[in-house]
């Protein structure tokens, strides 16, 4: 099975802390790596998870909040020291281009690489990324500023061909594509070899669905629906849940629910609040309404 791995780089909210980074987590689709938020110190916790810099050419940025976005510039300009050459790709509210246009100019002129900004609509569902391996698309959430989750969809592969039956029926090598992708085979005689008798299914494509900042949304379950892995924030516990509501953000209970309601196979939870010294009391309140729920980490990776 292709490679698809989450790795956390920080999990922290606004405030910072000795215990977490701010927001940021690396996707690797099929060796492929893709950035979701850039906080505080991702370069260095890109190190740290031993992920290739070179590997990264699209960052997804959420909103404009500082946990969120304060560690791009630094990362910009490392990327530059180290001679890339390849396009860096940012997906952010437009306002970003606009803010960090001065900076490059000032910081990063003379920049081996060029970086490529494209406007996206926090409020729109709409696929902004398209490869051959993965779709990426906004999730609208409800946040104190335009803020988007990222919805990851691997495509399929085509089925694995049995290499018996393949020599059985004495298969050219130029039918053998056709094959994989669910065609029949007609011998030189006329005789119709079902797709079944010459391949296996490939596994099920995977996916991976990224929501914070967000005060509890239930629109968007449909968009969810049946996804691998969730992350949701769970930036408060229950006893908090008045603060969450005041600041736009979501209990750890809040977010086991939506996990429920769209039939997610595995939940994972973050963006935690400075007040707690111990995340395992949000952790416990997810759990009893979503067994499968994980306390994300820094240098976490879950492989799908």
């Amino acid at each position: 099975m292709e490679k698809f791995e989450v790795n956390i780089l920080g999990c922290g909210s606004a405030l910072p802390t000795t215990r977490h980074f701010s927001s940021s987590q690396v996707v690797n689709i099929r060796e492929k790596l893709f950035m979701v938020d850039c906080g505080e110190g991702a370069q260095l916790q890109l190190r740290r998870s031993k992920l290739k810099f070179t590997r990264l050419n699209h960052i997804f940025i959420s909103h404009l909040h500082g946990d969120h976005c304060f560690g791009l510039m630094g990362l910009i300009s490392t990327f530059g020291l180290l001679g890339r050459t390849a396009s860096l790709h940012i997906y952010a509210h437009k306002e970003l281009e606009r803010l960090l246009a001065p900076q490059l100019e000032f910081f990063c002129k003379g920049m081996t690489y060029e970086v490529v900004f494209h406007p996206i609509d926090p409020a729109k569902a709409e696929v902004i990324y398209d490869d051959r391996s993965v779709s990426v698309s906004t999730i609208p959430l409800k946040h104190r500023i335009p803020t988007c989750g990222f919805l990851f969809q691997e495509k399929p592969t085509p089925n694995h061909i049995i290499r018996d039956m393949v020599d059985f029926y004495r298969i050219p090598v130029f039918e053998l594509n056709r094959i994989k992708n669910g065609e029949d085979y007609i011998t030189p005689e006329g005789v119709v070899v079902p797709n079944h008798r010459l391949t296996t299914p490939s596994a099920a494509p995977r996916s991976y669905a990224y929501c914070s900042d967000t005060i509890c949304q239930t629109s968007i379950i449909p968009q969810i629906k049946g996804v691998d892995l969730l992350f949701h924030e769970g930036t408060f516990a229950l006893c908090d849940a008045a603060r969450a509501k005041e600041t736009f953000h979501t209990t750890a209970m809040q977010a086991a629910q939506i996990a429920v309601e769209a039939q997610v196979k595995q939940l994972v939870i973050g963006h935690f609040s400075a007040r707690y010294e111990d995340e395992s009391i949000l952790l416990k309140e997810a759990q009893t309404l979503f067994p499968n729920t994980l306390l994300a980490k820094e240098n976490l990776r879950i492989t799908l």
